[in-house]
C-alpha cells in the first residue's frame, strides 16, 4: 500500500510540476500569475502531495494561481474540462472513454495514471487499535466505499 501511495504521489507531483513549468513560463511573459482551475472527482489521500503544494504556496511561487473545484463524479470532471470551466481534471479514465466512444469532436486526453487500483482504507473501532489483526475479519463482510459493492466473506 505504501508503494502505491508513493508512486501516486510522485506522479501527481510530476504532472503538476510539468503544468506549473509550462504555465509559469507563460506567466513570466505577462508578469501575472496564470489562473489554473483543477477539477477533482473527490477529496482523496492520493492527492496529498497536490494539497501540500497548494497550501504551502508552491504553485504561487511558480506563477500559478490554482483554484480547486470539487466535481463529484468523473462525468462531471469531464464536463468541467470540456466546457472550459476547468483546465485539468483529476478522475478516472472511464469518462474519457465514454466521451470518445460517443464520437465527440472534442474529447479528453488522459496523460497519466495516478493510481493502479481504487484506493480503499480499512476504518474500524478505536478500541481495537492496539489489538487489531486482519485475521479478525475472517468470516465477516466488509462494505466497500462504493454504493452497491460488498466484498464477500474474507
Amino acid at each position: 500500500m505504501k508503494k502505491i501511495v508513493y508512486i501516486a504521489s510522485v506522479l501527481v507531483i510530476g504532472i503538476l510540476c510539468f503544468v506549473g513549468i509550462y504555465f509559469g513560463l507563460k506567466s513570466e511573459e505577462s508578469g501575472d500569475n496564470q489562473k489554473l482551475v483543477v477539477a477533482e472527482v473527490t477529496h482523496s489521500v492520493f492527492y496529498a502531495p497536490f494539497y501540500v503544494s497548494l497550501h504551502n504556496g508552491y504553485f504561487e511561487n511558480e506563477g500559478l494561481d490554482v483554484d480547486v473545484i470539487l466535481t463529484s463524479g468523473a462525468d462531471k470532471v469531464a464536463s468541467a474540462v470540456l466546457s472550459g470551466d476547468a483546465n485539468i481534471g483529476l478522475s478516472g479514465l472511464e469518462a474519457t472513454l465514454y466521451v470518445y466512444n460517443n464520437g465527440a469532436d472534442d474529447y479528453l486526453i488522459n496523460f497519466s495514471s495516478l493510481t493502479k487500483r481504487d484506493g480503499q482504507f480499512l476504518v474500524g473501532d478505536c478500541s481495537l487499535k492496539d489489538s487489531f489483526d486482519v485475521e479478525m475479519l475472517k468470516g465477516k463482510s466488509v462494505l466497500a466505499g462504493r454504493t452497491g459493492v460488498l466484498l464477500q466473506n474474507l
